[in-house]
Protein backbone atom coordinates (compact mmCIF):
# COMPACT_ATOMS: atom_id res chain seq x y z
CA UNK A 1 0.00 0.00 0.00
CA UNK A 2 2.44 2.51 0.68
CA UNK A 3 6.32 2.63 -0.40
CA UNK A 4 9.41 4.70 -0.82
CA UNK A 5 10.37 8.03 1.36
CA UNK A 6 8.16 8.95 4.50
CA UNK A 7 9.55 12.28 5.91
CA UNK A 8 9.11 12.58 9.35
CA UNK A 9 7.98 16.17 9.42
CA UNK A 10 9.26 18.94 11.83
CA UNK A 11 7.03 21.15 13.48
CA UNK A 12 7.70 25.14 13.32
CA UNK A 13 7.23 27.32 15.84
CA UNK A 14 7.42 31.36 16.02
CA UNK A 15 9.34 33.07 18.35
CA UNK A 16 5.96 33.09 20.77
CA UNK A 17 5.76 29.66 21.05
CA UNK A 18 2.39 29.40 18.63
CA UNK A 19 2.48 27.24 15.03
CA UNK A 20 4.43 28.77 11.91
CA UNK A 21 2.13 27.64 9.57
CA UNK A 22 3.83 29.90 7.36
CA UNK A 23 7.76 28.49 7.51
CA UNK A 24 6.00 25.17 7.82
CA UNK A 25 4.33 25.44 3.99
CA UNK A 26 7.59 26.14 2.80
CA UNK A 27 9.69 23.49 4.49
CA UNK A 28 7.38 20.91 3.59
CA UNK A 29 7.23 22.02 -0.02
CA UNK A 30 11.42 22.14 -0.40
CA UNK A 31 10.38 17.54 0.65
CA UNK A 32 7.67 17.60 -1.40
CA UNK A 33 9.33 19.00 -4.86
CA UNK A 34 12.27 16.40 -3.94
CA UNK A 35 10.20 13.76 -4.80
CA UNK A 36 9.01 12.09 -1.45
CA UNK A 37 6.09 9.60 -1.34
CA UNK A 38 4.18 10.51 1.52
CA UNK A 39 4.63 12.71 4.75
CA UNK A 40 4.17 12.04 8.69
CA UNK A 41 2.88 14.62 10.99
CA UNK A 42 3.28 14.81 14.92
CA UNK A 43 5.69 12.00 14.95
CA UNK A 44 8.99 12.36 17.59
CA UNK A 45 10.51 14.13 15.25
CA UNK A 46 7.94 16.54 14.85
CA UNK A 47 7.33 17.07 18.27
CA UNK A 48 4.16 15.36 18.36
CA UNK A 49 3.76 14.58 22.22
CA UNK A 50 4.76 18.69 22.95
CA UNK A 51 1.40 19.34 21.06
CA UNK A 52 -2.28 19.55 22.16
CA UNK A 53 -4.72 17.73 19.88
CA UNK A 54 -5.78 20.68 18.33
CA UNK A 55 -2.48 21.63 17.56
CA UNK A 56 -1.81 18.08 15.72
CA UNK A 57 -4.92 18.75 13.95
CA UNK A 58 -3.69 21.96 13.03
CA UNK A 59 -0.21 20.63 11.78
CA UNK A 60 -1.95 17.55 9.80
CA UNK A 61 -4.05 20.08 7.70
CA UNK A 62 -1.07 22.16 6.84
CA UNK A 63 0.57 18.95 5.32
CA UNK A 64 -2.51 17.85 3.79
CA UNK A 65 -1.72 20.85 2.38
CA UNK A 66 1.00 20.78 1.06
CA UNK A 67 1.36 17.26 0.14
CA UNK A 68 0.39 17.51 -3.29
CA UNK A 69 -1.47 13.66 -3.48
CA UNK A 70 0.45 11.87 -1.58
CA UNK A 71 -0.69 10.01 1.46
CA UNK A 72 -0.46 11.70 4.78
CA UNK A 73 -0.04 9.79 8.23
CA UNK A 74 -0.86 11.38 11.62
CA UNK A 75 0.98 10.14 14.27
CA UNK A 76 -0.56 8.79 17.22
CA UNK A 77 1.54 8.46 20.57
CA UNK A 78 -0.66 9.16 23.54
CA UNK A 79 0.07 7.14 27.71
CA UNK A 80 -4.03 6.42 27.18
CA UNK A 81 -5.91 4.38 25.20
CA UNK A 82 -8.91 6.54 25.67
CA UNK A 83 -7.30 10.01 24.26
CA UNK A 84 -5.30 7.85 21.46
CA UNK A 85 -8.79 6.86 20.10
CA UNK A 86 -10.14 9.99 20.19
CA UNK A 87 -7.22 11.94 18.30
CA UNK A 88 -7.76 8.53 15.68
CA UNK A 89 -10.81 9.62 15.30
CA UNK A 90 -10.24 13.08 15.04
CA UNK A 91 -8.03 12.51 12.31
CA UNK A 92 -10.08 9.97 10.14
CA UNK A 93 -12.67 12.93 10.16
CA UNK A 94 -10.27 15.28 8.75
CA UNK A 95 -9.16 13.29 5.62
CA UNK A 96 -5.96 11.88 7.05
CA UNK A 97 -4.63 9.34 4.79
CA UNK A 98 -3.04 7.03 7.87
CA UNK A 99 -2.08 6.78 11.08
CA UNK A 100 1.27 5.75 12.46
CA UNK A 101 0.41 4.14 16.17
CA UNK A 102 3.52 4.32 19.17
CA UNK A 103 2.19 1.97 21.65
CA UNK A 104 1.81 3.76 24.74
CA UNK A 105 5.17 5.83 25.57
CA UNK A 106 4.38 6.34 29.61
CA UNK A 107 3.19 2.92 30.86
CA UNK A 108 4.77 0.02 29.27
CA UNK A 109 2.25 -2.20 28.13
CA UNK A 110 3.05 -5.89 28.44
CA UNK A 111 2.26 -8.06 25.31
CA UNK A 112 -1.40 -8.66 25.37
CA UNK A 113 -2.19 -5.08 26.96
CA UNK A 114 0.13 -3.81 23.55
CA UNK A 115 -2.13 -5.80 21.04
CA UNK A 116 -5.69 -4.48 22.79
CA UNK A 117 -4.40 -0.75 22.39
CA UNK A 118 -3.31 -0.89 18.95
CA UNK A 119 -6.51 -2.98 17.49
CA UNK A 120 -8.24 -0.20 20.10
CA UNK A 121 -6.67 2.83 18.37
CA UNK A 122 -7.42 1.08 14.66
CA UNK A 123 -11.10 0.62 15.13
CA UNK A 124 -11.73 3.79 16.83
CA UNK A 125 -9.61 5.94 13.60
CA UNK A 126 -10.57 3.15 11.22
CA UNK A 127 -7.77 3.91 9.04
CA UNK A 128 -4.87 2.19 7.56
CA UNK A 129 -2.36 1.86 10.30
CA UNK A 130 1.57 1.61 10.26
CA UNK A 131 2.62 0.32 13.65
CA UNK A 132 5.39 2.30 14.96
CA UNK A 133 7.85 -0.52 17.00
CA UNK A 134 10.58 1.28 18.52
CA UNK A 135 11.93 -0.86 21.60
CA UNK A 136 14.94 1.51 22.61
CA UNK A 137 13.08 4.82 22.52
CA UNK A 138 9.20 4.06 23.95
CA UNK A 139 10.38 0.85 25.70
CA UNK A 140 7.36 -1.35 24.21
CA UNK A 141 8.18 -3.78 21.68
CA UNK A 142 6.33 -4.84 18.77
CA UNK A 143 7.99 -8.03 18.45
CA UNK A 144 7.29 -9.96 15.21
CA UNK A 145 4.91 -12.69 17.09
CA UNK A 146 2.57 -10.02 17.84
CA UNK A 147 2.64 -8.54 14.20
CA UNK A 148 1.16 -12.32 13.23
CA UNK A 149 -1.71 -11.73 15.63
CA UNK A 150 -2.16 -7.94 14.61
CA UNK A 151 -1.89 -9.35 11.08
CA UNK A 152 -5.86 -10.63 11.39
CA UNK A 153 -6.66 -7.14 11.22
CA UNK A 154 -6.38 -5.67 7.59
CA UNK A 155 -6.17 -2.06 8.93
CA UNK A 156 -2.59 -2.70 9.75
CA UNK A 157 -0.97 -2.42 6.71
CA UNK A 158 3.26 -1.27 7.86
CA UNK A 159 5.62 -1.51 9.70
CA UNK A 160 7.94 1.61 10.87
CA UNK A 161 10.85 -1.16 12.14
CA UNK A 162 12.90 0.81 14.54
CA UNK A 163 14.53 -2.03 17.14
CA UNK A 164 17.82 -0.97 16.15
CA UNK A 165 18.96 -4.35 15.19
CA UNK A 166 18.35 -4.72 11.25
CA UNK A 167 17.79 -8.44 11.76
CA UNK A 168 14.47 -8.08 12.84
CA UNK A 169 13.44 -6.84 9.26
CA UNK A 170 14.80 -10.31 7.87
CA UNK A 171 12.49 -11.56 11.02
CA UNK A 172 9.15 -9.96 10.07
CA UNK A 173 9.30 -11.40 6.31
CA UNK A 174 10.10 -14.82 7.69
CA UNK A 175 7.25 -14.90 9.81
CA UNK A 176 4.86 -13.01 7.65
CA UNK A 177 6.04 -12.67 3.92
CA UNK A 178 4.71 -9.71 2.27
CA UNK A 179 1.52 -9.06 4.69
CA UNK A 180 3.20 -5.66 5.74
CA UNK A 181 4.79 -2.81 3.80
CA UNK A 182 8.19 -2.49 6.06
CA UNK A 183 9.66 0.38 6.59
CA UNK A 184 12.68 1.21 8.48
CA UNK A 185 12.39 4.16 10.98
CA UNK A 186 16.84 4.71 11.57
CA UNK A 187 18.15 6.98 9.64
CA UNK A 188 21.44 5.24 9.41
CA UNK A 189 20.26 1.44 8.85
CA UNK A 190 18.45 2.42 5.55
CA UNK A 191 20.52 0.73 3.02
CA UNK A 192 21.13 -2.08 4.96
CA UNK A 193 17.21 -2.23 5.09
CA UNK A 194 16.65 -1.97 1.94
CA UNK A 195 19.15 -4.54 0.98
CA UNK A 196 17.12 -7.54 3.61
CA UNK A 197 13.79 -6.09 1.87
CA UNK A 198 12.31 -2.84 3.42
CA UNK A 199 10.09 -0.97 0.64
CA UNK A 200 10.15 2.42 2.70
CA UNK A 201 12.15 4.94 4.52
CA UNK A 202 10.30 7.05 7.48
CA UNK A 203 13.22 9.65 7.34
CA UNK A 204 14.36 12.30 9.19
CA UNK A 205 17.54 13.47 7.73
CA UNK A 206 15.34 14.02 4.85
CA UNK A 207 13.52 17.01 5.73
CA UNK A 208 17.25 18.94 5.69
CA UNK A 209 18.63 16.92 2.97
CA UNK A 210 15.64 15.93 0.32
CA UNK A 211 17.33 15.14 -2.89
CA UNK A 212 19.59 13.09 -1.16
CA UNK A 213 17.25 10.90 0.18
CA UNK A 214 15.63 10.63 -2.37
CA UNK A 215 18.41 10.08 -4.59
CA UNK A 216 19.31 6.79 -2.42
CA UNK A 217 15.93 5.34 -2.54
CA UNK A 218 15.57 5.73 -6.10
CA UNK A 219 19.24 4.37 -6.90
CA UNK A 220 18.72 0.95 -4.93
CA UNK A 221 15.49 0.74 -6.04
CA UNK A 222 16.60 0.92 -9.77
CA UNK A 223 19.59 -1.24 -9.18
CA UNK A 224 21.58 1.84 -9.09
CA UNK A 225 23.33 0.40 -5.97
CA UNK A 226 27.17 1.55 -6.21
CA UNK A 227 25.76 4.90 -7.03
CA UNK A 228 23.26 4.45 -3.85
CA UNK A 229 26.06 3.51 -2.06
CA UNK A 230 28.23 5.80 -2.78
CA UNK A 231 25.81 8.63 -1.38
CA UNK A 232 25.02 6.68 1.64
CA UNK A 233 28.55 7.02 2.83
CA UNK A 234 28.51 10.55 2.05
CA UNK A 235 25.46 11.05 4.18
CA UNK A 236 26.08 8.49 7.20
CA UNK A 237 27.51 11.02 9.25
CA UNK A 238 24.36 13.31 9.08
CA UNK A 239 22.29 10.62 9.57
CA UNK A 240 23.84 9.25 12.92
CA UNK A 241 22.27 12.70 13.80
CA UNK A 242 18.81 10.87 14.09
CA UNK A 243 19.88 8.14 16.29
CA UNK A 244 20.22 10.44 19.34
CA UNK A 245 18.34 11.76 22.44
CA UNK A 246 18.98 14.98 20.58
CA UNK A 247 17.63 13.96 17.18
CA UNK A 248 14.77 16.95 17.08
CA UNK A 249 17.50 19.27 17.90
CA UNK A 250 19.92 17.58 15.41
CA UNK A 251 17.77 17.51 12.83
CA UNK A 252 16.46 21.43 12.88
CA UNK A 253 20.04 22.47 13.50
CA UNK A 254 20.76 20.43 10.02
CA UNK A 255 17.68 22.01 8.31
CA UNK A 256 18.49 25.91 10.07
CA UNK A 257 22.14 25.50 7.86
CA UNK A 258 20.99 23.66 4.90
CA UNK A 259 17.76 24.94 4.04
CA UNK A 260 17.89 28.33 5.98
CA UNK A 261 14.81 27.60 8.21
CA UNK A 262 14.89 28.48 12.22
CA UNK A 263 16.40 25.80 15.19
CA UNK A 264 13.11 26.54 17.51
CA UNK A 265 12.04 23.82 19.74
CA UNK A 266 9.15 23.36 22.18
CA UNK A 267 10.49 23.34 25.60
CA UNK A 268 11.50 21.55 27.89
CA UNK A 269 13.86 20.47 24.97
CA UNK A 270 16.43 23.73 23.90
CA UNK A 271 18.28 24.22 21.11
CA UNK A 272 21.85 22.34 20.91
CA UNK A 273 24.40 24.76 23.47
CA UNK A 274 28.10 23.95 23.82
CA UNK A 275 29.93 20.84 22.83
CA UNK A 276 27.24 19.02 21.62
CA UNK A 277 26.45 21.78 18.90
CA UNK A 278 29.79 22.28 18.06
CA UNK A 279 30.36 18.83 17.15
CA UNK A 280 26.83 17.82 15.48
CA UNK A 281 27.84 21.75 13.37
CA UNK A 282 30.87 20.35 12.45
CA UNK A 283 29.05 17.57 10.89
CA UNK A 284 26.69 19.72 9.28
CA UNK A 285 29.09 22.02 7.57
CA UNK A 286 31.36 19.57 6.35
CA UNK A 287 28.71 17.19 4.83
CA UNK A 288 27.43 20.55 2.97
CA UNK A 289 31.10 21.19 2.44
CA UNK A 290 31.37 17.91 0.07
CA UNK A 291 27.88 17.38 -0.96
CA UNK A 292 27.76 14.94 -3.91
CA UNK A 293 26.99 15.70 -6.74
CA UNK A 294 23.86 13.74 -7.72
CA UNK A 295 23.59 11.29 -10.85
CA UNK A 296 20.20 11.94 -13.49
CA UNK A 297 17.38 9.44 -11.82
Amino acid sequence: MWQGVYPALTTKFTEDDRLDFEEMERCFKIVVDAGVDGLIACGSLGEGPMLNHDERIDVLKAVQQAAAGRPTLLTICEPGTREACRLAERAAREGASGLMIVPSPIYFTNRDETIANLKAIAAAGDLPVMIYSNRIAYRVDVTPEMMVELAEDRRFVAIKESSDDIRRTTEIFNLLGDRYDVFTGVDNLAFEAFAVGAVGWVAGLVTAFPRETVAVWKLFRAGRRDEALRIYRWFRPLLDLDVSSYLVQNVKLAEALAIGTNERVRMPRMPLAGDVRARAEKIIRDAIATRPELPQL
